[in-house]
């Protein structure tokens, strides 16, 4: 990605996915042989949902749109309620990925990505309002770039009774743009978080219908990885979402990344340079000119832009906007003064995760502007006050590495896992020191193939896919990751205790990185 590596991958208006989703369901034609069994039906509202079947007995519904098109006038609105959508219809077929710029990852999700994209997938083990299994709520990540879910609805999680739904939100600037023309047009005063309003939206989508999939509108667990943990650590946060979930995952993501929060006017400015960055001068509605302007060049113009505030503008969309509507404060100041919701939670990092922009070259620089008045102890802690460059660490890795970890996904982590414990909530702490099959160190989302691998559950990854996926859906089942045949996962709680994955097994372990994340109390 720009700075650092990203490996992992108006209602009249209808674009390509609202016209697949408005296909009639095809007739089966007759068959020579014994009757089959008919294909998956869920019934929401007036529709009937027609999916299909997978090898596994459970059953997949596609492109399920939870609001109308945000093309047109509704480009930059809040998600607009569909009107009733009576008869059978066609959820096989894929939709298009939310529409994304090439940030050097995500070649096949922005090939076929568009505008019209508010959709999710859902799969089940049970189409039968009586099951009310547990619901897991997958936000995906992608620094709010880019991105898609599609290869979460694949997995064997809902093999192990579970609902899963992977949601699709807006990205970039036509998810996180804040003007003060859009914040006029807002009864609430607000801009910038339309993507987070998505999800929102979708989780109260969830919360009506998925009882018609088997699911339990009580019992449904947000979960994410870096961009969507940090969506759903802000999620936890704003008091929109209250009562859409009952407990919340976050792999490698906190609600601030280690950034300062931007101010509404701050985010309003980037948001008059992406006018003119898109050739959009005119004294008028800039506005609607913008909403005029095809979204690909858009895209152009969203390349162009900067925040004063980082160093690495990757980060863009990853600094969290106080709207005052959505995000209603400072991430760290809400979580220091309990405001969270109070769900069990679950949260952790990879041992590595992207390495420090500027790499080996910039360590002392990046110390001095990440660690500030506490420069010196820093520089300490991590051997460099002799002027020499310790050697890389057999588990965390160089020494960028590690500062670029502690900063952004470690040391927040352990703030978040700290103050939501002090409000009274359980919490369980991972840290993730083994690499995924096939690559040769731990990454960025090292965890993620244990959780979503799709083999046969007497087919594990050196014993870990069982242990690691075990442990989520528990999570998701019970509000604690803990059952039986599992090593004991204790809570967070005074002793600040997590469990490392480790190429032999599990450790538990207390006060991780206790010296240096002391120095970066945030989120």
């Amino acid at each position: 990605m720009l700075g650092f590596s990203y490996v992992k991958s108006a209602g009249a208006v209808l674009g390509v996915g609202s016209l697949m989703w408005c296909l009639a369901a095809a007739t089966a034609s007759a068959a020579k042989g014994p009757a089959v069994v008919g294909p998956p039906v869920a019934s929401v509202g007036r529709a009937r949902l027609q999916g299909e079947w997978t090898s596994s007995g459970s059953a997949v519904f596609r492109g399920i749109p939870y609001a109308q098109p945000p093309v047109g006038p509704l480009r930059w609105k809040p998600p607009h309620p569909l009107p009733p959508q009576p008869g059978t219809r066609s959820a096989i077929q894929p939709v298009p990925t939310c529409l994304q710029a090439f940030v050097g990852w995500n070649r096949a999700e922005e090939e076929r990505s568009e505008e019209d994209c508010l959709y999710l997938d859902i799969r089940t083990p049970r189409v039968n309002r009586k099951a009310r299994l547990p619901v897991l709520v997958w936000i995906h990540g992608g620094a709010n770039w880019g991105g898609a879910p599609s290869w979460v609805i694949d997995s064997g999680l809902a093999d192990r009774g579970i609902v899963v739904v992977t949601v699709q939100y807006r990205l970039g600037v036509f998810g996180f743009l804040s003007h003060p023309q859009l914040t006029r047009e807002s009864p609430h005063g607000a801009s910038g978080n339309f993507g987070l309003m998505d999800q929102i939206a979708a989780l109260e989508w969830v919360k009506r219908n998925i009882a018609a999939f088997g699911g339990d509108p009580a019992a449904v667990t947000i979960a994410g990885h870096s961009a969507g943990a940090q969506d759903v650590g802000l999620l936890l946060l704003s008091p929109r979402a209250r009562g859409l979930f009952a407990r919340a995952i976050q792999q490698s993501g906190t609600a601030g990344f280690g950034l300062p929060a931007r101010t509404l006017t701050e985010n309003e400015k980037i948001g008059v340079a992406f006018a003119q960055a898109a050739g959009v001068t005119q004294d008028g509605s800039q506005i609607e000119a913008l909403r005029a302007t095809a979204g690909r060049k858009l895209l152009d113009a969203q390349m162009l832009l900067e925040s004063p505030t980082l160093a690495d503008n990757s980060f863009l969309f990853l600094q969290p906007v106080i709207d005052g509507w959505i995000v209603t404060g400072a991430p760290g100041d809400l979580l220091k003064n309990g405001k969270s919701a109070r769900v069990p939670l679950l949260i952790g990092n990879a041992a590595q995760e992207f390495t420090l922009y500027g790499g080996d070259s910039a360590v002392r620089r990046g110390v001095a502007r990440i660690f500030g008045p506490f420069a010196d102890q820093a520089l300490g802690l991590y051997g460099l006050n002799e002027g020499t460059q310790p050697p890389d660490d057999p588990i965390l890795g160089s020494t960028a590495m590690q500062i670029a970890a502690d900063d952004t996904f470690r040391c927040p982590a352990e703030f978040t896992a700290a103050t939501h414990a002090a409000s009274g909530q359980r919490v369980w702490r991972f840290q993730m020191e083994r690499a995924a099959p096939g690559q040769l160190r731990i990454d960025d989302g090292s965890e993620l193939t244990f959780i979503f691998d799709n083999r046969p559950l007497n087919v594990g990854v050196d014993g870990v896919r069982p242990l690691l996926q075990s442990y989520w859906v528990n999570f998701v089942q019970h509000g604690d990751p803990n059952g039986p045949g599992l090593p004991q996962w204790p809570h967070y709680g005074g002793k600040r205790a997590y469990i490392a994955f480790t190429p032999s097994g599990t450790e538990v372990r207390t006060a991780l990185r206790a010296p240096i994340c002391a120095l970066l109390q945030r989120p």
